[in-house]
């Protein structure tokens, strides 16, 4: 059956048309004509505070800022992107698509309405969609900087129908156009929990529910002294131990030698050693993510307390290769291991004068200094690499193959598959100008600043003296010669099965 049309009446597409608006308009009057307790003071103030974007750059920084690890600095960063895709549909496509005028204000009382008023037309509103794209950008990273962020992001919305310069639909697209752009943003750049989990077998491990049988090792200058209550409150059953930095090995053996398995919080470099104790012992490592980077913990799958807590309940384990390279650092006997990388060049005095600004200024202000001194101060390094002698600013060997091909990749998917991931920015003038010009003209593997390849065992000889050597963020002194080469499957380490 086919509409009729009837003379004097508007086709049904028009009648439904003027029906939304009418329920628009009504929504808009309504909302004017009720009194807000307490709203009139903030919902104003919140409104201009997000104007340019500005309400949340402050809040990504401070999520970068005041959250613990790499979750925090992945969220931040998501929502500040998801805002940018927003901004730009909406500045580019919605604005002019539709040229919707602003309500009237004569509904409004005048203590809500914004000193000056916008401009552009109405439809969509750009500042529900940025509030929207930023909010659901964080919580698809972190869903707890997200529970914090969403009720400020509602506030900066429903504020734009309150102050009178948005219709209720304006508000409501422009958010969906928000969310929209968030979830494109993950379509081209996967959140972490969508990237598949490395590759590594399974492994048994006995299960220790509360922490039975096992013994925590807290590093107290690692920054992660403050986490020892936390895993005291998650696994009352387990004992926890905390030690200066120079007990920490001391420490590590006695826990191997009386434990079922060994547990390390700490950053990288402490759970380095505790890695390479319990290789040796044969006992499975479990691992609570304390330091800076938490590079093994996070390419593993672990990013918290919890994530470790839960797979120690149930038994999951799995086994991952680790690095090894001899002589050990300084030229001893023993080998020295690696979880993430071994690197000679430019890395190891970053690393060093790092730690030596970092307990003054902070983490990532002491990182700038230290790769702006390095890179204006230092020299190529003169090696033979494989029986070849040759200048090199970076010599960078990775336990497993990273994503990426430039000289710092990213992360790892395969945590067993028996490799060194070797790459070498070769010596010369201006490398950062170099290696700029080497990635504009094509992928850095086939340039002559940069070589990537994948190997079983490395070679290295002719180190000067005093040449250092960095490893999991450890700096050493480098013997003339050393080998590199992989022990695989050698260290067992609980991750939760919902990881695999």
């Amino acid at each position: 059956m086919t509409d009729t049309y009837v003379p004097g009446q508007q086709p049904l597409d028009g009648q439904i048309a003027a029906l939304l608006r009418g329920w628009d308009r009504r929504l808009f009057h309504a909302v004017a004509a009720r009194e807000w307790p307490g709203a009139e003071p903030v919902l104003p103030k919140l409104s201009r505070s997000a104007n340019h974007g500005l309400l949340w750059f402050g809040a990504a920084a401070g999520i970068a800022a005041l959250g613990r690890g790499a979750r925090s600095r992945r969220a931040a960063v998501r929502g500040v992107a998801s805002l940018a895709v927003a901004s730009a549909v909406i500045n580019t496509v919605g604005k002019r698509s539709v040229r919707r005028a602003r309500p009237l204000l004569d509904a409004v009382p005048v203590i809500r309405q914004l000193k000056r008023q916008p401009f552009t037309t109405s439809f969509p509103s750009g500042h529900a969609a940025s509030a929207a794209a930023f909010a659901t950008g964080v919580a698809l990273e972190s869903k707890a900087w997200g529970a914090v962020v969403a009720p400020v992001a509602a506030s900066v919305a429903f504020s734009r129908v309150y102050t009178g310069v948005h219709y209720p639909s304006d508000v409501l697209v422009g958010a969906a156009l928000g969310v929209g752009a968030a979830f494109a943003v993950r379509g081209a750049v996967p959140t972490r929990s969508q990237l598949p989990a490395p590759g590594t077998p399974h492994a048994d491990a006995p299960a220790l529910p509360g922490g039975e049988d096992l013994v925590v090792i807290v590093n107290r200058e690692s920054g992660s002294a403050d986490m020892a209550p936390l895993v005291r409150e998650a696994l009352p059953l387990a004992e926890v131990v905390e030690c200066a930095p120079e007990e920490l090995r001391a420490e590590l053996e006695k826990a191997a030698g009386r434990g079922r398995a060994l547990g390390i919080v700490g950053g990288d470099g402490t759970i380095n050693r505790a890695a390479a104790v319990a290789a040796e012992h044969g006992v499975p490592l479990a691992v609570f993510p304390g330091g800076t980077l938490n590079h093994f913990a996070y390419d593993l799958g672990i990013e918290s307390l919890h994530d470790t807590c839960r797979a120690l309940a149930a038994g999951d384990a799995v086994r991952v290769d680790l690095g090894r390279f001899t002589p050990g650092p300084g030229g001893s006997a023993e080998p020295g291991h690696f979880l993430n990388t071994f690197s000679l060049g430019v890395y190891p005095d970053l690393v060093r004068i790092r730690e030596r600004w970092s307990p003054r200024i902070g983490s990532w202000p002491a990182g700038v200094l230290a790769a702006s001194m390095v890179l204006r101060a230092r020299h190529p390094l003169e090696a033979e690499v494989q029986g070849r002698r040759r200048p090199m600013w970076l010599l960078f060997a990775g336990n497993g193959v990273y994503k990426g091909v430039d000289p710092t990749p990213g992360h790892r998917q395969n945590l067993v598959d028996g490799l060194l991931d070797v790459r070498v920015v070769h010596g010369g003038r201006a490398p950062g100008w170099r290696l700029l010009g080497a990635a504009l003209a094509g992928k850095l593997n086939r340039s002559p600043v940069h070589a990537a390849q994948q190997l079983r065992h490395l070679r290295i000889g002719g180190l000067a003296p005093g040449t250092l050597l960095a490893y999991d963020g450890e700096v050493a002194q480098a013997p003339s010669e050393l080998v590199v080469d992989k022990i695989t499957e050698a260290l067992t380490v609980y991750r939760p099965q919902a990881l695999l």
